[in-house]
């Protein structure tokens, strides 16, 4: 059994492309309790990764990045095995199984949301993976794909799962469409179906059920604790990490990180950017991060402007809090 409890009441999702340890490090600026998740990490990346440095760059991490969670995504049991135990060994407090991501990519792989249609094969993986490592053994999943999205079909699999030693879902409350609809698509044209995600709380009260899917805003996901165990928030964490900045008090009853200006935390960026860059990162890495801040805010075209001309190198000695000065500051007619 795993011997570490982790408070799962708010976490933000495993997003390809978007979740690395930079993004993560943004989150924390804000939320030092919720629960982060890495993008996901395909097995075969992790067993014949090239490079000494390789595996420390992609796993590694920092000193402010738990609670944190790895996303693992195939098939193999003993590949997800061996990968678990690599991921603890790097100080990871969970692993988190994808049987939730409709790619081509993935599916040509055989894993993904398509393995929710080999749920035996589900459970040997789980069972391989918990037998390797002492945390928690998650996994992440839909209401189902194609023709097999009815709540009985979800309820048997995750039934499967409970019998293989899971005790924790994370519901990304759609379908999912294998042909038709690209990644995207699949977040937002199935519709959203929480009422099946609270069934199935309801019907199995000792599990852990975490739901997913269209939550936009902390009062949002309060509200959704009145039916589940916690609520996981996708683009939107990305798009406005400042919705964080209570969050740990109000979803895990302890102090929030010291209230920030924005030009402070535009300082703080800028000095996790030198420090990323003096170690050898690209500053695109971690800049590209930031094009979205201030979405919807006006100057923030200009903003987005300034950012990537720093990305392609034009404007390279610019901090961001200068930027942030000359476009959103300026427009708003406030330096803070």
């Amino acid at each position: 059994m795993p011997n570490k409890t982790i408070n799962r009441a708010l976490s933000v999702a495993p997003m390809m492309a978007y979740t690395d340890r930079h993004f993560r490090r943004l989150v924390r600026f804000y939320s030092r309790r919720t629960l982060l998740y890495t993008e996901m990490v395909v097995t075969g990346t992790i067993l014949n990764h090239k490079g000494e440095t390789y595996l420390d760059d992609l796993l590694g991490l920092d000193e402010l990045a738990n609670p944190v969670a790895a996303q693992l995504g195939g098939d193999d049991p003993a590949e997800l095995a061996e990968c678990a135990q690599i991921c603890e060994q790097y100080g990871y407090d969970e692993i988190n199984l994808n049987v939730g991501c409709p790619s081509p990519r993935v599916q040509k792989g055989q894993f993904g949301v398509c393995l929710m249609g080999n749920p035996k094969r589900v459970a040997n993986a789980i069972r391989a993976m918990s037998a390797a490592v002492r945390i928690p053994v998650t996994v992440k999943h839909r209401i189902g794909f194609d023709d097999q999205d009815s709540y009985v079909f979800m309820a048997d699999f995750v039934k499967a799962c409970e019998d293989a030693g899971a005790q924790t879902f994370i519901v990304h409350a759609r379908k999912a469409w294998l042909k038709g609809l690209n990644p995207a698509q699949n977040r937002s044209v199935p519709p959203l179906r929480y009422e099946e995600v609270y069934r199935l709380k309801h019907e199995n009260p000792h599990l852990e059920v975490i739901i997913n899917g269209g939550i936009e805003s902390l009062d949002q996901a309060e509200a959704q604790l009145a039916h589940v165990d916690g609520v996981m928030i996708g683009r939107a964490a990305y798009h406005n990490p400042e919705m964080f900045g209570n969050a740990d008090s109000r979803f895990f009853n302890a102090a929030d990180p010291e209230p920030m200006t924005e030009m402070e935390t535009l300082a703080r960026v800028d000095n996790y950017l030198t420090d990323q860059v003096e170690k050898g990162v690209r500053p695109s890495a971690v800049l590209k991060h930031c094009l979205g801040l201030f979405k919807g805010r006006k100057g923030s075209r200009l903003w987005r402007q300034h950012i990537s001309a720093k990305i392609q190198g034009i404007e390279p000695e610019r901090s961001l809090a200068e930027i942030y000065g000359t476009s959103i500051g300026a427009e708003s007619g406030s330096y803070l």
